[in-house]
């Protein structure tokens, strides 16, 4: 299971006794919020696409939506989202779990400027019903991305 992979890989780190497992789902921005009492726009939602031939997961808050343009111009490729059979066949977690953890070899994870705006996000740990509450520090420490890009665009803008 994903979850169980994702829990060894942050037990090496020494924080999977901060995963939370709810008994409702996560699997969206706003029952994650909901799960969490969290403000939707501190969910770190980690959205994966096909860029070249393999997955990119594009880590990005809540609130903020990819912006076309953007992507393209940081990645030189139009924004294809996987289908949830590819999400598990490349990136290891099945949609409503994806997260930037203990992801499949080839794989690359890139965290959203729009994260940047808090001081603690909540990515999902592998499940549909799990998150992990982290600084973004830690998040950065923890995914290993390739590196930041700023794709989204944010409500006001």
């Amino acid at each position: 299971m994903s979850i169980e992979r994702v829990r060894a890989y942050l037990a090496e780190r020494g924080v999977a006794n901060r995963i939370r497992e709810f008994d409702v789902s996560s699997a969206t921005v706003e029952l994650a919020a909901a799960a969490l009492g969290v403000e939707g726009a501190r969910i770190a939602k980690s959205l994966s696409y096909l860029v070249d031939g393999h997955a990119v997961i594009v880590v990005c808050a809540g609130d903020a939506r990819v912006a076309n343009p953007k992507f393209k111009a940081a990645f030189h490729a139009k924004a294809k989202m996987l289908s949830p059979e590819q999400a598990v066949e490349l990136t290891g977690h099945a949609v409503g779990g994806v997260c930037p953890f203990a992801v499949r070899e080839g794989c690359e994870v890139y965290l959203d400027e729009s994260l940047r705006r808090f001081e603690t996000v909540y990515p999902a740990c592998g499940s549909s019903n799990s998150a992990i509450g982290l600084s973004i520090a830690e998040l950065e420490e923890l995914a290993r991305p390739v590196g930041w890009v700023d794709v989204c665009r944010l409500p006001e803008e």
